[in-house]
């Protein structure tokens, strides 16, 4: 098992910038597929970005494309999300979430284990 705890979120102005932070306990880190999900008020969850076990493939929504930025470190058991240029329509709760099953990388039902989220709210 692993235990993942999301940290970085905060209030931010329109064309600013944060990076979240996701510290995952447990040995086996590097065995797990990474990936940031958000939801806003009213709306379902949705896919941002996933990184693979050794962060040769990352995958990325397009919404988010060119202004977004995931990267893992194995050694210290941490994912991040660089969010620049963020938006207001960027506001949502983002959490991260660990699988090792093989699946549709942005379907939110393969993975296993989710943090409790961190909120992101972005100012006009």
């Amino acid at each position: 098992q692993v235990q993942l705890v999301e940290s970085g979120g905060g209030l931010v102005q329109a064309g600013g910038s944060l990076r979240l932070s996701c510290a995952a306990s447990g040995r086996t880190f590097s065995s797990y597929v990474l990936g940031w999900f958000r939801q806003a008020p009213g709306k379902e969850r949705e896919f941002v970005a996933a990184i693979s076990r050794r962060g040769d493939n990352i995958y990325y929504a397009d919404s988010v494309k060119g202004r977004f930025t995931i990267s893992r470190d194995n050694a210290k058991n941490t994912v991040y999300l660089q969010m620049n240029s963020l938006k207001p329509e960027d506001t949502a709760v983002y959490y991260c979430a660990a699988r090792q099953r093989v699946g549709v990388i942005q379907v939110g039902e393969t993975y296993d284990y989710w943090g409790q989220g961190t909120q992101v709210t972005v100012s006009s």
